[in-house]
């Protein structure tokens, strides 16, 4: 296969990226919806107090902020899921490869389980479906971003440097990272939601941090480029997080000794505690994201202390670089 034919096509590659821009904008709505409690303003689904979601009179409810929000979350679905059939007839139309074929139907399929369980949560006024409906959207814009990265990945050189620092501890730490963001993206949801396990999940931000520090030390001093990008948007992604949960702390529940009192439904604290939400999900995708180009880099021999490990596998694209 040539270098020109190695690449997924130009068309696929910008729609995965659009794909997983647009996701944001549900799921950080979302965010906010959950943040002033908006989720039940409207009592039914799919209909909007009775009416066709899609002619609900919208800015008519500027002046109501929860219904405003919350159908604005509903008709960010409906993009999504526009622009998720756009993927997959893009991809259908563009590129031959099966596994991204596959890629862009589970991504469809996703948005309709996404709205689905949405809709359950109104139905049934659930406060237990809430908390899983938000977390599963981190899932889905997570899986939206190791798409797009996948498909975007550069070709090889055709003899590839091989990284001499990683250990298989500090490999493993990778590969476990994203799991254990997503535990702590799980108690974030449990404290939104339900008001419990606080302290666990400061507890966890402490766990999340030193793992990701460790990782970060040898992803940043990597000899492979790819594993440097990779925690270079790790590295973004936890300082941001680290600071919007300060923020969030501090807008919330105060900082006494400091003179500051939380102020309860601040715009301020509405905004950093959703926000706090949006960047807890983008620490979970750039993770996994670093995971995955571990594990790739692994299996083609480009990591020296694990070539014995991986010593019979190889990659069938043979590509490396990833989502600059």
């Amino acid at each position: 296969m040539s270098r020109t034919d190695d690449h997924i096509n130009l068309t696929v590659q910008r729609f995965a990226v659009l794909t997983c821009i647009v996701a944001l904008l549900p799921i950080s709505v979302g965010a906010l919806v959950t943040t002033l409690k908006a989720g039940m303003a409207f009592a039914d689904w799919p209909t909007s107090d009775g009416q066709n979601m899609l002619l609900y009179p919208w800015l008519n409810d500027l002046r109501h902020t929860d219904k405003f929000v919350e159908h604005g979350h509903r008709l960010a679905g409906v993009l999504i899921g526009l622009v998720s059939i756009g993927l997959v007839v893009v991809t259908f139309a563009k590129e031959p490869r099966r596994w991204v074929r596959a890629g862009s139907v589970v991504i469809l399929l996703a948005v309709i389980a996404q709205g689905l369980l949405g809709g359950m949560r109104v139905r049934m006024n659930e406060q237990v479906l809430a908390m899983t409906h938000s977390i599963t959207g981190g899932l889905f814009f997570t899986l939206c971003f190791l798409f797009a990265f996948l498909v975007r990945r550069r070709p090889a050189d055709e003899r590839p440097r091989v990284d001499r620092r990683f250990s298989p501890a500090v490999y493993a730490v990778g590969v476990l990272l994203p799991f254990v963001v997503f535990g702590q993206y799980v108690l974030g949801g449990f404290f939104r939601h339900l008001g419990r396990m606080l302290h666990e999940h400061v507890a966890g931000a402490v766990i999340v941090t030193l793992l990701a520090a460790v990782l970060l030390f040898a992803l940043l001093r990597s000899n492979l480029l790819s594993l440097r990008r990779r925690g270079k948007w790790l590295a973004s992604a936890l300082l941001l997080q680290i600071g919007l949960g300060l923020g969030s702390w501090i807008t919330k529940l105060g900082f006494p000794t400091l003179g500051w009192v939380a102020s309860t439904n601040s715009p301020t604290q509405n905004v950093i505690c959703s926000l706090h939400t949006v960047g807890g999900m983008f620490l979970l995708a750039t993770a996994s994201a670093a995971a995955v180009e571990l594990i790739i880099c692994a299996r083609s021999g480009q990591i020296e202390q694990l070539t014995g490990l991986f010593s019979g596998s190889s990659l069938p694209s043979g590509r490396n670089g990833g989502l600059a």
